[in-house]
């Protein structure tokens, strides 16, 4: 039940129309809660009519337009009172950061139980917060020390290691850009140093995991 004794509100945004309907049906078929409206995009999400007034939003965080946390934004004046719950594939920290940015009280794996799914909304209603303050203290100091890592390479470290997540060899990254060969392995070493990485594969991953390469 939400704070007037009536049922918990929600409304659901996923862009994916099987996870939308199934989600649907799981917390319509709850006693005390009600799904009231429905959107697919971060655009739809912001037209939603003032007269829904959900009292929890459970949202993706990868949708076709954006992400959850430009949708919770473009909610924010029309349900000032809305909470959110993220349910998504996305266990990266980035996403995570950027939905408590957004304002969330719950952050849940697409993979978790329907039941703890149930439970999180409910006490999400009652006005509890599922992200401690230190869990947001470190996602906050994990997201400073990625942004100091990203910011630390030149634009040419973010050339090479392009080419290299490209998997073009370090001898035809060499040609291509018109340097010597020790000249491209003494910019992987910088990388290497900067993003604390101990193998090319390992580089590799990490940067894709910091988003800076494509």
């Amino acid at each position: 039940m939400n704070g007037n004794g009536g049922p918990i509100r929600v409304v659901i945004v996923e862009n994916h129309q099987l996870v939308s309907e199934s989600l649907g049906l799981l917390l319509d078929g709850q006693k005390d809660m009600q799904v009231v409206g429905k959107a697919t995009s971060v655009s739809e999400a912001g037209a939603l009519p003032r007269h829904l007034s959900p009292d929890v939003v459970v949202m993706d965080f990868h949708l076709d337009d954006g992400t959850g946390h430009d949708a919770a934004l473009a909610m924010r004046d029309s349900f000032p009172n809305a909470r959110f719950v993220f349910l998504s594939r996305d266990d990266s920290d980035d996403a995570r950061l950027a939905a408590v940015e957004a304002g969330a009280s719950a952050y849940l794996h697409k993979s978790s139980a329907a039941s703890e799914v149930i439970a999180s909304i409910r006490k999400v209603a009652q006005g509890m917060s599922l992200i401690t303050p230190t869990m947001i203290a470190k996602l906050v100091s994990k997201g400073k020390d990625r942004e100091h890592m990203r910011e630390s390479l030149s634009p040419r470290e973010r050339e090479v290691l392009q080419l290299i997540a490209d998997g073009v060899g370090t001898r035809r990254i060499a040609q291509q850009l018109g340097v010597s060969y020790s000249t491209v392995r003494t910019h992987l070493r910088s990388i290497s140093a900067k993003l604390g990485t101990h193998s090319l594969v390992n580089t590799v991953v990490t940067a894709r995991e910091l988003e800076l390469v494509n």
